[in-house]
């Protein structure tokens, strides 16, 4: 084919043989494309085909010589930017193929080709694109963290001050007994700093910031996650239930010593054999009007309570969930505060404390076991916001509701489910800090006769770090959105934010799992170096997925929410109404399936804000139709409601995740309309669009099943991803860097910037 006028087709033959992924409906694009070339003679179109057919590929040597072909006739041409213009440097004098230029485009497009991926394939070995990209950012990073940090960044900032303190040296000595009292020490000192009342009442001693508290839980999870529990134990879920469940005389009694931690305590939940479950808890709590006590016992061993933070060694009192019992009558779980030892730590009669020992991680906070054998304490220490015993001896509650009372009394406990993804969250960036600084610096491989590369230049490194990094932004901006539900919310509004709260706690504790082991590995065996803080990171979080309740059961609490959800809109799932919005989302579907749009290409739609979300909202909708439509067929055959959900769990995590992705996907995009510097805005975007089409890409199996999309789209998906991790590559290390994470908290040997 030298020296004719089809030289300029080479590439196209290059491209085809080269990628083992085209399919044979991209074959027949391509065969398409020479057919409709009128400045060909027939003869000439026979020929081209025979070199795009499937059964016929070219030799090694063929395909050697074309590709030298092409990087002789390209060489320091660096306007090169598609197919078509190497097309132009290879065409004859003969041939002249300017007016082929759309069709090119349309058949790169058609084939989720990338031009550029293309063109970096016959660059000389001298001007390697790969061995020449380094860190360069195009932001202030000042600004991207001013708008992390918001209003809270003057908390925010003395949080980073006082964790700096050479006080807080990491331990390491690995003995456990040392280890706990080092955070007891820790806390004591954020207590003397007024950080651990910052939620409570002011006339109570506190600062009556709840937005604060949270920033600060999330700022102190940049260093040891062991203090990050223990303080949310003693201030969050021993004060805060106080604080929630109690009245006033509770307050008067209790808040002031527990912000100064004169008072630990614990929050005595979780039971051996009932974890999730707190309806089944079997402690109980028996009145007995004559004296007006309660007596608090455990009736056997597997009601003991269990992983009870501060319990085996600080913990002075506890607010325990248990029965109440008057005369024979169950009133469902309350809570009151119980003694567990005196103020020089022995323990008091009637109670039982183990120590739950050496765990996989968290190893300075004391978890131990309590066991209760007719403790008796004082009627006013039932805490009784939602529940009482009158003079008389009777029940009494402002909510008659048994069912709604227990949910109230669990919903103003939902503030745990907020702090634990937001340490999640933070986790996640000091992992992702350690290693792209270190990604940046590690140097392996190169080009031939070139240096060695760093190994974040390496698109599958980029691949493995780069969409973690936007999912982490993401996540970040969706955390905030919660917590200014949560702070601004109303009755009506709370089982909807319930259901966030415990979705967003299952999506970010996941995400921290899974980015820190992708860290872990990308580091390579730096990373298993106890030094490097990836295994302290990884080994604290793992425990995340599981208390503040269970993962995969809040996941099935978000799915009936949103199933709860529909037929509040729709009607009871028998009537005309889900009928209506089935047809309705149908219509929609159909819209969105038309044959353009399920197969278009071009850079603008894949990178468009609004095709993503649509993407997004399709999948919510489509999955939440199916599955109420399958529990409704499930009941209409007879099945109890407690057997179809069962049936169909799978579907409902399905639900719930879809759900979270579209809400996450949705705050990104509000966040960055409200962000005026320029470069700014210009890098979070190319962020957002990295998690939505790595998103995408993640579910492409389902846009494919569904029609929503065809393969030669979520191939060009594909390609894109790997586009935007190398545009983002050169603002890696500034993102990183914009967490704003202190040097000594991070104290990775190879996290040096």
């Amino acid at each position: 084919m030298k020296n004719t006028k089809l030289q300029a087709f080479i590439p196209l033959f290059y491209l085809v043989w080269s990628d083992d992924l085209l399919t044979q409906k991209e074959f027949s694009t391509l065969q398409e494309f020479i057919r409709s070339l009128t400045l060909l003679s027939p003869e000439e179109q026979q020929y081209l085909l025979s070199k795009v057919d499937i059964s016929n590929p070219p030799s090694r040597n063929e395909l050697a010589e074309w590709k030298l072909d092409i990087e002789k006739s390209i060489k320091d041409k660096s306007s090169i930017k598609s197919v078509f213009d190497i097309a132009v440097a290879l065409s004859d004098t003969h041939l002249d193929i300017s007016t082929l230029e759309a069709d090119f485009t349309k058949l790169e497009n058609d084939l989720g080709v990338l031009g550029e991926e293309v063109i970096q394939n016959f660059k000389a070995k001298a001007e390697s694109f790969t061995a020449s990209s380094q860190a360069n950012s195009t932001f202030d990073i000042q600004k991207i963290t001013e708008l992390l940090d918001g209003k809270e960044s003057a908390i925010i900032k003395k949080v980073k001050s006082v964790i700096s303190q050479p006080e807080f040296a990491y331990e390491t000595s690995t003995d456990i007994t040392v280890y706990r009292e080092t955070v007891y020490k820790w806390c004591k000192i954020l207590a003397d700093e007024n950080l651990g009342n910052m939620a409570y009442p002011k006339q109570h001693g506190g600062g009556e910031n709840i937005a604060d508290y949270f920033a600060i839980m999330e700022t102190l999870s940049y260093h040891d996650l062991s203090l990050v529990i223990k303080f949310g134990v003693q201030f969050g879920l021993w004060g805060m239930s106080v604080q929630s469940l109690g009245t006033e005389k509770h307050y008067a009694k209790y808040l002031k010593d527990i912000g100064s931690l004169k008072l630990p305590g614990c929050f005595a939940m979780t039971e051996t054999h009932h974890g999730s479950n707190v309806k089944g808890l079997e402690t109980t709590a028996t009145y007995h009007h004559g004296n007006q006590t309660f007596t608090i016992h455990t009736p056997n061993k597997n009601a003991q309570k269990e992983y009870i933070g501060n319990a085996a060694v600080h913990g002075q009192m506890a607010s325990v969930f248990a029965k109440l019992i008057i005369d024979g009558h169950d009133y469902g779980v309350n809570a009151f505060v119980v003694p567990l030892r005196d103020t020089n730590g022995n323990t008091l009669a009637g109670i039982t404390i183990g120590d739950c020992g050496h765990k996989m991680g968290l190893n300075g906070v004391d978890n131990g076991t309590i066991s209760f054998d007719k403790v008796e304490i004082p009627k006013e220490n039932m805490l009784d916001r939602f529940a009482s015993v009158n003079d008389k001896g009777e029940f009494e509650s402002p909510i008659p509701s048994d069912n709604r009372r227990f949910f109230t009394m669990l919903g103003t406990l939902v503030g745990g489910r907020i702090g634990i993804p937001r340490s999640a969250l933070a986790a996640a960036k000091s992992g992702l800090t350690i290693a792209i600084r270190y990604s940046n610096q590690r140097r392996q491989f190169g080009p031939e006769g070139g240096s060695e590369v760093p190994i974040l230049n390496y698109r599958m490194h980029q691949r493995r770090l780069l969409p973690h990094l936007a999912k982490t932004y993401a996540v970040h901006f969706a955390l905030q959105y919660l917590t200014n539900r949560f702070l601004n919310r109303t009755e009506s509004e709370m089982q909807e934010i319930e259901a966030l709260a415990a979705g967003m706690k299952s999506y970010s504790t996941w995400s921290t799992r899974d980015i820190l082991q992708e860290c872990r590995e990308a580091i390579g065996g730096k990373g298993y170096l106890s030094e490097n803080r990836i295994d302290a990171l990884k080994n604290d979080t793992e425990i995340y997925t599981t208390f503040e309740g269970d993962n995969t059961v809040l996941m099935q609490l978000v799915a009936k929410n949103r199933l709860s959800e529909f037929r509040k809109s729709f009607g009871e799932m028998g009537s005309l109404g889900i009928i209506n919005y089935v047809y309705e989302n149908a219509k929609t579907a159909i819209a969105e399936k038309n044959p353009i749009a399920t197969r278009r290409t071009d850079d603008e739609h894949l990178l468009d804000d609004q095709f993503h979300l649509q993407a997004f909202v399709h999948r919510e909708k489509t999955i939440l139709a199916s599955a109420a439509r399958r529990i409704k067929k499930l009941i209409d055959e007879g099945l109890e409601a407690y057997d179809a959900f069962n049936v169909v769990q799978h579907q409902m995590i399905d639900v719930a995740q879809a759900y979270l992705e579209r809400i996450v996907l949705e705050q990104f995009q509000e966040a960055i309309k409200a962000v005026e510097d320029e470069n700014s805005k210009a890098i979070l975007t190319k962020l957002n669009q990295l998690y939505a089409l790595a998103q995408i890409e993640k579910n492409k199996g389902w846009y494919l099943e569904d029609g929503y999309m065809e393969a030669v789209k979520t191939k060009a998906i594909r390609k894109m991803v790997n586009q935007l991790c190398w545009d983002i590559r050169p603002d890696a290390v500034s993102l990183v860097n914009a967490f704003d994470i202190p040097e000594s908290c991070l104290a990775a040997p190879i996290a040096v910037n």
